[in-house]
């Protein structure tokens, strides 16, 4: 068992959290949320021991181990991946390298014996015997070829990096396990596989992500980081966002009785707990919820941009017509081929490859800033065009500050009306006149979401629309394009954005496209396109090994 006590942390006056106290118990995954620069990753370090807190202790029960998914793209470098994963079990590794290191000797000597015996009997009792093949099956769930195992990590992509670092942090089942953004950089089926694993997990994990979905699937438990303390709470991300936002519209309805509010509050944990079954965590997690004590559920204090997209005048009957669209990559290699398609009204197009600077090349001609190779399309004469591109850097060169920044790109160029959609987005006060050309990830989000709102158009083109953005934006982000009666084209790597929001799924492939008007979730469980894909990417497949 892991817990803390009386745990504190401060920057100069900053208090990010103050005497906290926890227990993290086997067989529950824990997933730490907070607004940006909240501590979530910090609170993971201080775990680890990596960093020190002001105040109080972090206890793990005696023999117990602590594996955590490592930041550090370059640690391995020198050595061959399969090696790299079991290094995850720190004791079982060395027990190896010292056994080796003993039978290597040439002068090997009864005391020798007596201590190669010793660390068989260590080896065995930690199951070493099958360390190799268990480290294999994990990099081949993750999606790491057995043609990769041999290599040395600096020999991989940093994708390919991440994923032998995420099993080097599951390897060898240990009692804790902490994941700051396991899902970054994964695909779709290797998420699954993930969520998976840790569904059937049977000891402690508490987890970082901005993946609403991974969160939902994996997550018994939240460790909510605001009031400057740490409280856990049952149940997954969807039950906290839900309950916390029904307990702050009571909180603003003063006329509401005590007894009404806490039946309203009883009525959605039971109506949740019923529709628990859609987790393979569900009957544990339904338990958790029966024996929820109502006076626990509390609003949260984070802000929800405001994002509105109003569009001045509908979509006429022609949209968009793709004929025959061809692009190869800078390398010679086939982007896609022979796209043919046409956008109806009320398509919302989620555009998914295996190669997502496909995707970006497509957007990319679709708003007229690269050419195709071969190909044409046609936009219809009533439609106009809000674009969000993956790399926004070219919009953030300059020194301009917020308000003036945003004022280029706005009809009217009243400050008032300016301010106005900066402050949708949260920036307020003196952050309007922050230079553009310092700001974060998010804050530039933040921005060009603000001057998509400001162009009024009737088609969305999005790459990437929750890079950067921390849950509370992507959720009113989320909740907004469901909302969005118009068309749109876009592709995300969070899961619940791509399930909730389109209504047709295209994959682009170097051998044509996949167009198929469903969920998602079908889209990615139907067994006949699971075959057809593997047809259609087979040839680039072939020809990159």
């Amino acid at each position: 068992m892991l817990s803390v006590q009386n745990l504190s942390l401060r920057y100069g006056k900053r208090v990010l959290f103050e005497e906290v106290n926890l227990k993290f118990t086997p067989g529950n995954c824990y997933g730490v949320i907070g607004a940006n620069g909240a501590g979530k990753s910090t609170f993971l370090k201080i775990l680890s021991g990596e960093i020190e807190a002001n105040t109080g202790e972090v206890f793990i029960t005696p023999g117990e181990r602590m594996s955590v998914l490592s930041q550090n793209h370059f640690a391995f470098d020198a050595y061959p991946v399969l090696q790299t994963v079991m290094m995850g079990n720190k004791r079982l590794y060395e027990v190896m390298a010292a056994k080796d290191a003993i039978y290597a000797k040439a002068d090997f000597n009864d005391e020798d014996g007596s201590k190669a015996a010793d660390l068989e009997h260590q080896f065995s009792e930690m199951n070493g015997w099958n360390a190799e093949s268990d480290a294999a099956n994990m990099l081949s769930g993750l999606g790491v070829r057995e043609e990769y195992h041999q290599k040395l990590m600096s020999e991989l992509s940093g994708k390919e990096k991440v994923r032998v670092l995420l099993a080097q942090a599951l390897f060898g089942n240990p009692e804790v396990l902490l994941l700051d953004e396991p899902t970054n950089d994964l695909d779709v089926e290797t998420i699954s596989w993930l969520e998976n694993f840790l569904a059937d997990f049977q000891n402690t994990v508490i987890v970082v992500s901005h993946d609403r979905h991974f969160l939902d699937a994996v997550c018994t438990h939240v460790a909510d980081i605001d009031f400057g303390k740490i409280k856990l709470y049952t149940g997954n991300y969807t039950f906290w966002y839900e309950s916390s936002q029904l307990a702050l519209r009571q909180r603003s309805d003063q006329n509401k009785k005590i007894e009404d509010k806490r039946k309203e509050l009883q009525d959605f944990v039971e109506r949740f707990s019923a529709n628990a079954s859609k987790s393979r965590q569900a009957t544990s997690r339904k338990k958790l919820l029966e024996k929820l004590v109502i006076d626990d559920i509390q609003p949260s204090t984070r802000k929800y941009p405001g994002i509105i997209f109003k569009p001045e005048r509908d979509c006429g009957d022609q949209i968009l017509n793709v004929e025959n669209l061809s692009k190869t990559s800078p390398e010679g290699m086939p982007y896609f081929a022979d796209i043919t398609f046409t956008m109806n009204k009320g398509d919302k197009i989620a555009v998914v490859s295996r190669e997502h600077s496909a995707i970006t090349s497509f957007f990319e001609i679709l708003v007229g800033n690269e050419k195709p190779d071969a190909g044409e399309y046609r936009w219809g004469s009533t439609i106009t065009r809000a674009y969000l591109p993956n790399d926004n850097a070219q919009f953030f060169k300059g020194d301009d500050n917020l308000i003036d920044w945003l004022r280029q790109f706005s009809k009217d160029k009243d400050e008032t009306h300016v301010r106005g959609f900066l402050g949708k987005m949260l920036f307020s006060g003196e952050e309007v006149f922050k230079k553009s050309n310092v700001l974060s990830g998010g804050e530039k989000v933040r921005c060009m979401v603000s001057r998509m709102m400001l162009a009024n158009a009737n088609c969305l083109i999005m790459d990437e629309p929750t890079n950067h953005l921390d849950l509370e934006s992507i959720t009113a982000f989320n909740n907004s394009m469901k909302d969005w009666k118009h068309v749109a084209l876009f592709t995300s790597h969070d899961h619940e954005f791509m399930h909730t929001v389109a209504n047709r799924i295209i994959e682009i492939t170097p051998g044509g496209i996949i167009d198929k008007r469903m969920t998602y979730d079908e889209y990615i469980s139907d067994e006949s396109i699971k075959a057809l894909k593997q047809e259609m990417y087979g040839d680039v497949e072939m020809a990159k090994k």
